[in-house]
């Protein structure tokens, strides 16, 4: 028996040596003869499991695994047991026989690490994180360890550790290209693009053909605009692996950017004729089609990727995000919500849902996914900027934490234009002066202008100073949208002798409003498709005099199309009245109410002032079915104060000053524009605390025009907020009959009430003081038979104002677009440059019709 056991232990340690060399077939076949003569040999079982796990049968290896433990359980059982049980995907064993080999050996380094990968696969990232810092303590000198730990820091957006982890991975085991490759995706993100290309270079020196680090180079040179380079290097990473989805999916986008958006399509599908049931190649086609608006032919492709893998997540949000644009929106929830049951982290599902929840007036759930994303990605600036916008969304009063997140999301990326212009124009609904919004506009403009001012235009423009002039307005507004209230009685009215009217139209979908801004135009140019270069060579060719920004920094606006300044003059009005600090943008246009002359405020604005004659607003209704009610006072037997502005212009001072109009008019009501939830519950506290409560106070939310209209037959009086007043809700509850009462400050998004109520002869209703403006809705409170006469008049009295005579408008407009050449021509003459207007000479006075 002696002689039996020296035998058979010399013939395992000769099967470990051929383990150990790599010969798996021979240390198999050794382990099989000393299972034959002794069934019950414990490193024999355990060994030969482990080749069973190595060549791909879990199964097997679990039942030889076991076999050992129950002869001699051990922690390196335990542990090899428990990948053995992972690769079954049986989770919740394997990190029970990892914690099992734990119990019996605390130090040991392998079952942490193991431990680790099994939290990380299952997106339990911080306890994976815990893991594998063990795991590194206890063997210190484990590359592995060290890039495992360093991939998983790089995705908790902890950079700074993981290029340690990841660089002391590569000194320990030196020209290692995975880890290189690891090395430089983390040195992009972090925006060290020299030292990442370097890293990738260093790997495809060592591993020429080495996909990954080809197309990761490739993504490299594509986001730090060397085009070809970047071309050139994802068709060699294709070249490497054809099969590759990843270098497809770059390349595919690298063509969409450049313009070639056919070819990319192309691109997959060749990709898909080699590997027709590639998923990731599947989801990156129906990606680029949905991006295309090809909507029919993306939601085919993306079921078809969900066939093959049902519980593919990417895939999963991007049919929702399809299912979400056309508008159908219960089987959008319900995919977003299978994304997240499949994988709860996955932090695009939640970010994506978040921005869909959001769009729904979801705003708690929408708050609670997108903070969840900063948790999973806390360096990922579109979660900043998404947890901006739920917050500006569902405001109750303080908006300073929006402004932060944006802030914040500068800071993770200087380059995040959508973080610039949200801080640009949410600023205006706190600023009392101005002067923060110009600052952070100029901010804007020299980080995103520099790169366009460095080559003088040349126009080719007529340079007759008394000429027909073509002016362009430039929108994504050019449909069913509170804008249209505006152009409207513009372009009806406009004298087609004096200009020529350009139309360029960012809208996705046409509406009856689109229709009818189209037919009022002389050339209208669909231009939604084209980026911001192809637009201005549109532009140019069009060869147009004065471009009118009627966006600015609002949704959807092109701060880089008027950066590259397509037309000799450039000009903004309509969002709002205020400022875009851009260089690139000459005059603003306002009007003697919002910018009184003599006010000495032109230092607030990067443009020239251009005041129109009355009104920088022209209002038409669109639909004249909703006709004025009674006083609702007197059915109600109280005063019902009422706002619906945006909830983005609510301050604490707003609210803390109706609170105390309120307090000294007994029973009256105040309702309110507000999304469900939190919003409302922390306004009701406000006004508790000022002892106002909560029965005092009803809430509304978004809803179709027709229905927002009929809710100021339930208000008496409009109260105004500020700094930043109502604009197209006050004009709404004008011509519904119901007064506005406004307090004017210093900038003109603080003047609005007082510019409209000005314009309609109601000085009353102006207030310069929080004191003003509570004895005035004590002293309209108590006139219910003023309020009575206003009602039924202030909708003539709106029709026979400056407000609604579009005719008198456009001839203003045609005016100040006449005064802006003219003096744009003299001073080209002056210059004696006849080939070339100068677009950033500023007026020298103001222009006042």
């Amino acid at each position: 028996m002696q002689a039996t056991g020296l035998v058979t232990s010399q013939s395992f340690e000769s099967a470990l040596e051929c383990f150990r060399a790599g010969d798996r077939v021979q240390a198999a076949i050794q382990c099989r003869s000393i299972l034959s003569e002794v069934s019950l040999h414990c490193e024999a079982n355990h060994l030969l499991g482990v080749l069973h796990l190595l060549d791909g049968d879990p199964s097997k290896a679990e039942a030889l695994i076991q076999i050992a433990l129950s002869i001699a359980p051990s922690a390196a059982g335990e542990s090899d047991l428990g990948l053995a049980l992972r690769a079954q995907k049986r989770y919740e064993e394997a990190m029970s026989a990892q914690r099992r080999a734990l119990d019996i050996d605390p130090g040991f380094a392998i079952a942490h690490f193991n431990l680790a990968r099994l939290h990380e696969e299952q997106n339990q990232l911080e306890e994976a994180r815990t893991a594998f810092r063990r795991a590194v303590e206890l063997d210190p000198n484990s590359a592995d360890y060290r890039f495992n730990f360093g991939k998983l820091l790089s995705r908790l957006g902890n950079g700074a550790d993981a290029l340690e982890q990841l660089r002391r991975a590569i000194a320990l085991r030196p020209n290692w290209p995975e880890a290189l490759n690891s090395l430089g995706t983390v040195l992009a993100e972090q925006r060290m693009f020299d030292d990442a290309e370097s890293a990738f270079r260093h790997a495809l020196e060592i591993r020429p053909g080495f996909a990954q680090a080809l197309c990761n180079l490739g993504s490299l040179f594509k986001d730090t605009g060397r085009k070809a380079e970047a071309e050139q290097a994802l068709r060699h990473a294709l070249r490497a692996d054809p099969q590759f989805a990843g270098a497809s999916e770059m390349l595919a986008r690298l063509m969409n950017e450049l313009g070639r958006s056919n070819e990319a399509i192309d691109t997959f599908r060749m990709s898909l004729q080699l590997s027709p049931n590639n998923v990731g190649t599947l989801n990156a086609l129906g990606s680029l089609l949905a991006e295309k608006r090809r909507f029919e032919e993306a939601e085919t492709v993306l079921r078809r990727a969900l066939e093959l893998s049902p519980r593919f997540v990417l895939a999963l949000i991007n049919l929702a995000n399809i299912l979400a644009e056309t508008c159908r929106t219960e089987a959008a929830e319900a995919a977003y919500r299978h994304a997240l049951e499949v994988d709860p982290n996955h932090w695009g599902a939640l970010f994506n849902f978040g921005a869909f929840l959001k769009n729904r007036r979801k705003l708690d759930e929408a708050e609670v996914l997108t903070r969840r994303v900063l948790e999973l990605q806390p360096r990922l600036a579109a979660a900043h900027v998404g947890l901006g916008t739920v917050l500006l969304a569902k405001n109750s009063g303080n908006i300073e934490e929006a402004l932060n997140c944006f802030r914040s999301a500068i800071e993770i990326d200087p380059d995040c234009l959508i973080a610039h212009s949200n801080l640009v124009y949410a600023l205006s609904f706190v600023s009392e002066a101005g002067y923060d919004v110009l600052e952070e506009g100029r901010r804007f403009a020299a980080r995103f202008e520099a790169r366009h001012a460095a080559t003088a235009e040349q126009y080719r423009n007529d340079p007759a100073s008394e000429r027909r002039l073509r002016i362009g307005y430039v929108s994504p507004d050019f449909r069913d949208h509170c804008q249209a209230l505006f152009m409207l009685p513009l372009l009806r009215n406009h004298d087609h002798r004096a200009v020529e009217v350009f139309c360029y139209s960012s809208v996705d979908i046409r509406d009856r409003i689109t229709d009818e801004i189209a037919h009022l135009a002389d050339a209208w140019r669909d231009a939604h498709s084209l980026d911001d270069e192809r637009l201005a060579q549109q532009i140019r060719d069009d060869r147009i005099d004065i471009l009118v920004d009627l966006t600015m920094h609002m949704a959807g606006g092109r701060p880089q199309l008027f950066a590259r300044k397509p037309a000799p003059v450039q000009a903004a009005w309509l969002a709002y009245p205020g400022t875009t600090g851009s260089s690139a943008i000459g005059y603003r246009l306002t009007d003697p109410w919002l910018d009184p002359v003599g006010s000495n405020r032109d230092d607030c604005y990067s443009e020239t002032s251009i005041r129109l004659p009355d009104t920088f607003w022209c209002y038409a209704p669109l639909n004249q079915a909703h006709h004025v009610n009674a006083l609702p006072a007197d059915d109600k037997g109280h005063i019902t104060f009422g706002c619906l502005n945006n909830p983005c212009k609510l301050t604490d001072r707003t609210l803390a000053l109706w609170a105390e109009a309120m307090r000294r008019i007994p029973g009256s009501t105040l309702m309110l524009l507000l999304a469900w939830g939190r919003a409302r519950e922390d306004v009701v506290a406000k006004f508790e605390a000022a002892g106002i409560e909560s029965s005092r106070l009803d809430f509304v939310d978004y809803r179709p025009r027709e229905r927002y209209m009929d809710t100021y037959l339930e208000i008496d009086i409009v109260l105004d907020t500020f700094p930043y007043n109502g604009h197209t809700t006050s004009l709404d509850a004008l011509w519904m009959g119901v007064p506005v009462l406004t307090m004017t400050g210093q900038t003109p998004a603080s003047r609005a009430g007082h510019a409209l109520l000005s314009n309609l002869s109601m000085p009353e209703w102006i207030a310069d003081s929080e004191e003003s403006f509570i004895e005035k809705a004590v002293e309209a409170a108590r006139d219910l038979s003023r309020l009575r006469k206003l009602r039924s008049e202030l909708r003539t009295t709106m029709e026979r104002s400056s407000l609604m005579d579009g005719a008198r408008f456009a001839r203003g407009m045609e005016r100040a677009f006449q005064d802006i050449w003219r003096e744009q021509c003299a001073l080209r003459l002056q210059s004696n440059t006849p080939s070339k207007i100068e677009v950033n000479t500023l007026l020298t006075h103001d222009v006042s019709c």
